[in-house]
């Protein structure tokens, strides 16, 4: 599926809940709202909607923004397991979205993603995630809960090679998955396409790879 047209106010689930499973199923499909609800567009763009159009829609307005809407389609990746940076953070074991049981787990190895395969300290991980919390022994503990949750799911999901632990640093293996951050970094013409200004958007500590990235974007620019 390429694109879905949604209204907000559905029978028997919402536009909005439909929208996030399609995501969650399909990462790739653009979804545009059709709706007379204007207060939901939040919502919307919570689940990473294309476009939100308020009706009466012209058909000049549906066209433009069902373009806007497939012209950022990114150009599937492909491999065992891929990585997506671009927007949210997601991670895909053949093609089937990882589910990760704890929120702090999955922005560990995001983190480690970020540093394209170099070590990082557990005091390092707890500093840039719980940078308002003291490093003491409940919050180590805290965070080896965390790594061994991670572990944990990428065992059940046949794709643990991806991340590498030591006593006391972790890394990610770039050799054992494909990314679009890093196909980015290579020059890929469809990376640097695929980038449309939003890195990993949930994190705060994204925020300089995100700046570095949009710069090198308008650099390639003509």
């Amino acid at each position: 599926m390429d694109l879905a047209l949604l209204d907000v106010e559905m029978p028997g689930m919402t536009g909005i809940e439909l929208a996030a499973v399609l995501k969650q199923r399909q990462p790739d499909a653009a979804v545009v709202f059709l709706t007379a609800y204007p207060k939901y567009a939040v919502d919307a763009f919570a689940v990473r909607a294309s476009g939100y159009l308020l009706k009466p829609v012209t058909p000049e307005a549906l066209a433009a923004d069902v373009a806007h809407a497939l012209s950022g389609r990114r150009k599937p990746l492909e491999g065992h397991v891929v990585i997506r940076t671009f927007g949210a953070f997601d991670v895909l074991a053949d093609g089937r979205m990882v589910e990760f049981k704890r929120a702090k787990s999955k922005e560990i190895l995001a983190f480690l993603v970020d540093r394209q395969g170099g070590t990082a300290t557990r005091a390092e991980v707890f500093a840039s995630l719980w940078e308002d919390r003291a490093y003491d022994r409940g919050m180590q503990k805290h965070l080896d809960n965390c790594v061994r949750a991670l572990r944990n799911t990428l065992r059940e999901y046949g794709i643990e090679e991806i991340l590498e632990t030591t006593r006391g640093t972790l890394r990610v293996n770039p050799d054992t998955f494909v990314c679009d951050l890093y196909r980015f970094l290579e020059g890929d013409r469809d990376a640097v396409q695929a980038y449309r200004g939003e890195y990993m958007s949930a994190y705060s500590w994204a925020n300089m790879t995100e700046s570095l990235l949009t710069w090198r974007k308008q650099e390639r620019r003509p």
